[in-house]
């Protein structure tokens, strides 16, 4: 499996518990660890934390590229995402809300429309958490004041 298609991860153990580095392909390190029930020291993240992690960057990531070809200009985002798990194993995630908090001077159905665009269709990590999750998201947007000798839009 060598295309261009397949991502490879490394994960390594860190100390004698449960501490990993995982080490990806572009080169990226993320250290893990385990909750403290099964050893974890609080040296990491956990496994699924990082799913939720993985939604929001893959999310993020669409909505800043939606909103650049529509030529909005975004000073900030943050993205927010809060995982329900179920009861008894496997504790997969049930519920998932992403709020999307955009800064700049950019039109809020701009905003709205990058967004569903991606929870909706194209954030391949939404794709495949839906299968066990219900997901929700939001937006707000805080346009930017106008600066010093510029005339704010009625």
């Amino acid at each position: 499996m060598n295309d261009a298609r397949t991502m490879r991860v490394v994960l390594r153990r860190a100390n004698d518990a449960v501490h990993f580095v995982a080490e990806t392909g572009a080169g990226g390190r993320v250290p893990i660890d385990g909750a403290p029930v099964v050893g974890g020291q609080g040296l990491g993240a956990r496994p699924m934390e990082l799913l939720l992690a993985g939604l929001g960057g893959c999310s993020a990531i669409d909505v800043l590229s939606i909103l650049r070809k529509q030529r909005q200009r975004v000073d900030d985002l943050t993205v927010s995402v809060e995982g329900n798990r179920a009861d008894g194993e496997p504790a997969v995630f049930t519920r998932i809300h992403v709020h999307f908090a955009v800064r700049g001077p950019t039109d809020d159905e701009a905003v709205a429309r990058a967004v569903a665009l991606s929870m909706d269709k194209y954030c391949s990590a939404a794709r495949m958490l839906e299968q066990t999750a219900a997901i929700s998201y939001s937006h707000t947007l805080e346009t930017a004041p106008a600066a010093a000798g510029e005339q704010a839009e009625p």
